[in-house]
């Protein structure tokens, strides 16, 4: 089953870097693919504030995983454009 039939969010999590700890944040996307979506800018992103492992704008390639027992959306890799 691909991501998209198994959610109908248009929330993904996102690792912050440099944070001595895993943490996630949410952040809105827009799917592009089956498993694979494009994530926006939230209203609150602040770049002197947080060093997203993905940064807005960059296409992901996504999976589901559980945090904090919930079943969600991550980011794990930059999807590259084949040319």
């Amino acid at each position: 089953m691909s991501v998209a039939a198994d959610s109908s969010t248009d929330k993904v999590y996102v690792r912050l870097l440099g944070e001595g700890t895993v943490v996630y944040r949410s952040a809105p996307v827009a799917m592009v693919g089956e498993d694979s979506g494009r994530l926006l800018r939230p209203e609150d992103y602040d770049d002197e504030d947080e060093d997203w492992e993905f940064k807005p704008g960059s296409v992901v390639r996504l999976e589901i995983r559980s945090l904090e027992g919930k079943s969600v959306l991550v980011a794990i890799a930059l999807v590259t454009e084949s040319t």
